[in-house]
């Protein structure tokens, strides 16, 4: 994506490279880490949705659920309003399931299920920031596998069975265990406000090992009038390639 001084610009070349399925009524895409996906003031290149409605010509298109910017994984646009209905409505109705991938900072031995509340951090310097509470906030659920571990992470599987705000950062940071690269839930919040005020510097990046925090959604499924709608998503290459060179183990 061609850097400029407020972020990155997508190019067609590398949108139809993201393209995992492509049909009348939905398009598929394996969204990489650092984009973008609802509009932005900076044109519509500048965000997926945008950039998919340029590269398809449709006046419209529907995002069912969205990943957050540094989140990579498999992500499905509707092309029309029957397919934008019914998988929305499934989203709306809990009808819909997500399995994500991640690696994180330190040793998870077993499968474990995270079941607390989670609402604003009060007082915290970055005001976007989530955390645990005893008493109010959301409701919320996160079940943990690990797959691998080594030279101090673990690859996780991950299900997540509500879907709150930064609902798997918070509840891994909650075990001690934040995703390797979170700026906002890491071993130290103020790094965040650090690559809002200077980007991602050399000691910076030094600091967090990974330059997005390490989340991939793999698979989506929704249970529609239509039946089960699976779609899934390769390994990142970014997290493919931290995990062989930083744990010795092959992510396939």
């Amino acid at each position: 994506m061609p850097a400029t001084d407020w972020g990155w610009l997508i190019t067609p070349a590398e949108l139809s490279g993201w393209i995992l399925k492509k049909t009348d009524d939905l398009i598929v895409l394996n969204k990489p880490p650092h984009v973008v996906c609802h509009r932005s003031r900076y044109g519509p290149w500048s965000s997926l949705v945008g950039a998919c409605r340029e590269y398809l010509g449709d006046d419209v298109l529907r995002m069912p659920f969205r990943l957050d910017r540094e989140t990579s994984g498999v992500l499905v646009l509707a092309r029309n309003k029957g397919t934008g209905k019914r998988l929305q409505r499934a989203v709306q109705f809990r009808n819909f399931r997500k399995t994500y991938h991640a690696v994180l900072a330190g040793h998870l031995e077993t499968a474990v299920r995270v079941t607390a509340s989670i609402g604003p951090d009060v007082g915290a310097e970055f005001y976007s920031r989530q955390t645990t509470v005893e008493a109010g906030g959301d409701t919320a659920e996160t079940e943990f596998i690990p797959i691998a571990s080594g030279g101090g992470y673990t690859l996780v599987k991950i299900h997540p069975h509500s879907g709150r705000r930064h609902q798997i950062r918070v509840h891994a940071a909650s075990l001690g265990l934040p995703l390797v690269g979170d700026k906002l839930y890491g071993a130290d919040p103020s790094l965040m406000l650090r690559f809002m005020r200077e980007g991602m510097s050399h000691e910076l990046l030094e600091r967090l090992v990974l330059n997005r925090h390490g989340l991939h959604c793999t698979q989506v499924e929704f249970d529609t009038d239509a039946g089960t709608e699976v779609f899934s998503a390769p390994a990142p290459e970014d997290l493919t390639a931290f995990v062989l060179t930083h744990m010795g183990w092959t992510w396939k």
